[in-house]
């Protein structure tokens, strides 16, 4: 009896799969555009990092990328566990190693790193990169020069292999206390209006440089008073509507990126779940009430706010459910799970085999994906200065 209903959900399984692929199949495939099993479109919903600047030094994350398990990486300068670097040491490093990510994955994956400038870089001058201000900085100044130097910041992403900036932060600077943002001078200005110019001219730069820039952190960190690293801030007393300006200013636009959620809570948004895990906020409000239709990426999924809540298909089926395309696990944490590769894919398949998530909801965030990767590479000449 039990094999015989094992045998009867794998005939459903794929039969909802074929019904799912109906769609992708009637619009005519492009010669030699892969049609694409389960369990690589689950695989380019997946973003992972890993240690080390080979594969000897993490052979399962490389194992995974290889066999599509994988779709794109995170990059980081520093490894948290041991203090030491992690994957970046020098532009001619760097440039060998993207090459071997490029070769190993099936299909190009994006290869991110978080260079916002300020503090938070990844290729930071100390490992032979150029100088970056920090937003707080470059706030201060005319948006053409924010422009110039994201478009310079751009060529040399580009040049070492790196097609996704996880940035601008488009957060107003409503609070100069918060920790994690007006503290590391990472919001443009306090003004809605000076933060929208300027994340637009900041990813208007890297895109004419073909890297693929991330506007973050919606719905707003700007007002928070704690770090999402570190557990959950609630933004509930704190946040104001402006806060939404500068992201509605860049769709209006036309931006040419992605949109990260991040993992503030408001429970006025949400009661239950942070924005980054809710459908409330993603489904809703960023896509139904503000119009946003293009890939949508999470924050870091193994930050305190959402990884000491929630277990690890817990994480997986809500952000699925909520409405994200990309699912972030950096795995640079003082205890990294070498497993997590194989782990996080194994979860998300099973969420797929039980119906948890069902296929045309991969279906539907692989094709917003594909649509940004026929972008990787691509200048976007013709970019246009916005008065907001």
């Amino acid at each position: 009896m039990n094999g015989q209903m094992a045998r009867l959900s794998l005939i459903a399984f794929i039969l909802a799969f074929l019904l799912a692929l109906l769609p992708h199949l009637a619009r005519g495939a492009t010669p030699g555009e892969p049609v694409l099993s389960p369990e690589r479109m689950v695989g380019s919903m997946l973003m992972l990092g890993f240690r080390g600047i080979q594969e000897a030094d993490d052979p399962v994350f490389w194992k995974a990328l290889r066999a599509g398990r994988v779709g794109h990486v995170l990059l980081f300068d520093k490894d948290t566990a041991s203090g030491g670097l992690r994957n970046i040491r020098s532009p001619q490093q760097l440039r060998g190693l993207t090459a071997a990510l490029r070769q190993a994955a099936p299909l190009t994956p994006f290869i991110a790193v978080d260079d916002e400038g300020g503090n938070v870089r990844r290729c930071k001058p100390a490992y032979g990169f150029s100088a970056l201000p920090s937003a707080s900085l470059m706030g201060r100044e005319r948006p053409e020069r924010t422009w110039g130097r994201a478009e310079r910041l751009g060529r040399e992403l580009r040049s070492v292999g790196v097609n996704v900036n996880l940035a601008p932060v488009a957060d107003v600077n409503t609070n100069p206390g918060n920790p994690v943002i007006a503290r590391l001078g990472r919001s443009f200005s306090p003004s809605p209006q000076t933060v929208s110019l300027h994340a637009w001219a900041f990813g208007q730069g890297l895109a004419a440089e073909g890297v693929i820039p991330v506007l973050k952190h919606f719905p707003g960190h700007g007002s928070s008073r704690f770090d999402t690293h570190r557990g959950t801030a609630d933004i509930t007393e704190t946040w104001q509507a402006a806060e939404l300006q500068p992201f509605r200013d860049c769709f209006g636009a036309g931006w040419p990126g992605m949109v990260m959620v991040g993992h503030v809570s408001h429970r006025g948004m949400d009661a239950r779940l942070p924005a980054s895990l809710s459908p409330a906020v993603i489904e809703d409000l960023l896509r139904g009430q503000m119009g946003w239709q293009g890939v949508v990426i999470s924050d870091d999924l193994m930050m305190d706010a959402v990884a000491r809540r929630f277990t690890l298909k817990q994480i997986v089926l809500l952000a699925v459910a909520a409405g994200n395309d990309i699912l972030v696990f950096g795995n640079n944490t003082a205890q990294p799970d070498p497993d997590l590769p194989e782990k996080v894919h194994a979860a998300f398949m099973e969420l797929v085999r039980d119906g948890s998530i069902p296929l045309w909801r991969i279906q539907q965030s692989w094709e917003r994906i594909e649509a940004l990767r026929q972008t990787l590479g691509v200048p976007l000449r013709g970019a246009c200065r916005r008065t907001f």
